[in-house]
């Protein structure tokens, strides 16, 4: 059975990393796929291995409002509406704040906070049609500090509280909202920590189930959360994390780079 048959979902961010495991299952599971970045040659790459006839790719930046709008529209005149909403794209920006340029502050709150605003607002009047949902990829550093992203902690605790909001907004439309919190996961993001041996070490050694987070393990979550099996589910975020979340807060495993 397709849990997703039928139905049109749009996953941002979704030419490598956890966007494209989750497009990948939403995918498998029969839905039609909005695919979306910055890049076209990748998104052609993960597209070829999906159907065409339910496949749409639209290359855009989340964080300008009329490209927003742009992928929203394309995405219900190819399928003539909209019942999932996936706001997976962002960035991460390492370092101190105090050296933190104009352009890294407002490249982290452009891509992660006002892209999702946009993103919704333009979503809401066909989610509201279809009864559909948002879910939002925001990340464990949403809810607690690490060493070397301050802006980084700051634009998910944003998107983190926008969640609540949101639920709270939108429940007596029938759409409801909520938000899976990765770890580390492994990604073209991650791949200064995930590449690094002592910081990997230094990360796991306290983790509950001992590795990282792989993009299929985001896909599975996001889709119950999306399904009619989460249809009393809403304002959750929802920690995927391999347990990090339990010890008290993450482990400040980023301090071990300047040390």
């Amino acid at each position: 059975m397709q849990r997703f048959a039928g139905e049109t979902v749009i996953v941002t961010g979704s030419s490598s990393g956890i966007g494209e495991g989750i497009a990948r299952r939403f995918a498998e599971q029969g839905a039609n796929v909005v695919l979306n970045s910055r890049s076209r040659d990748d998104l052609e790459m993960v597209a070829n291995d999906f159907d065409g006839d339910r496949t749409l790719i639209v290359e855009a930046d989340v964080d300008k409002r009329e490209l927003a709008k742009d992928i929203v529209g394309k995405a219900v005149d190819r399928f003539g509406g909209l019942d999932v909403l996936v706001n997976n794209a962002g960035v991460g920006t390492f370092g101190m704040l105090a050296d933190a340029s104009h352009e890294d502050i407002d490249k982290g709150i452009d891509i992660n906070v006002k892209g999702v605003l946009y993103l919704c607002r333009e979503a809401i009047p066909h989610l509201a049609k279809s009864k559909g949902s948002i879910v939002n990829t925001e990340s464990v550093s949403g809810s607690g500090g690490d060493w070397t992203l301050p802006i980084y902690n700051a634009s998910k605790g944003a998107v983190t509280n926008l969640t609540r909001a949101l639920a709270l907004q939108l429940g007596r439309k029938g759409i409801r909202v909520s938000a899976v919190n990765p770890s580390v996961t492994r990604s073209e993001m991650t791949a200064k920590l995930t590449e690094n041996d002592e910081l990997m070490k230094a990360f796991m050694r306290p983790l509950p189930l001992g590795r990282i987070t792989e993009p299929d393990d985001i896909a599975g979550p996001v889709l119950f959360l999306a399904n009619d099996d989460a249809r009393f589910v809403t304002g959750v975020n929802l920690a995927v994390d391999g347990g990090v979340s339990a010890s008290n807060g993450q482990p400040n495993f980023l301090a071990f780079e300047d040390r």
